[in-house]
């Protein structure tokens, strides 16, 4: 009986690789679930605000309010740069929300005027 030559060049690739497949997986499972938690978050956030366009439109407010916005801004970029996230991310991801409740303010305020 002869014994083969291993190639433990080849089995420790293997193990290596096997080992980051893994931890792969383990990181995107977490990224698929926070994803899930953005999405849940910003349908319970979407909620709030189409409440606040019902409030703005039964009462003849202006759909966008400027102030508030720049305080959100600037909150949201403090929070950021507290989290290690880059607060210029941040204020995008912010005006493209902001941008999409404005829309919907302006669409319940068309709404409210037609009925």
């Amino acid at each position: 009986m002869t014994d083969q030559p291993t190639n433990p060049t080849a089995s420790a690739a293997d193990e290596i690789s096997a080992n980051v497949r893994a931890e792969l997986t383990c990181l995107r499972e977490s990224i698929d679930n926070f994803d899930a938690a953005v999405v849940h978050m910003l349908a319970e956030r979407f909620k709030a605000t189409q409440r606040v366009g019902r409030l703005k439109a039964e009462h003849k407010l202006p759909p966008a309010d400027p102030e508030r916005e720049r305080d959100q801004i600037s909150r949201l970029r403090e929070l950021a740069a507290g989290a290690h996230l880059d607060p210029v991310f941040a204020e995008k991801f912010l005006n493209f929300i902001i941008a999409e409740v404005i829309r919907h303010h302006e669409a319940i305020a068309s709404h409210t005027t037609e009925s």
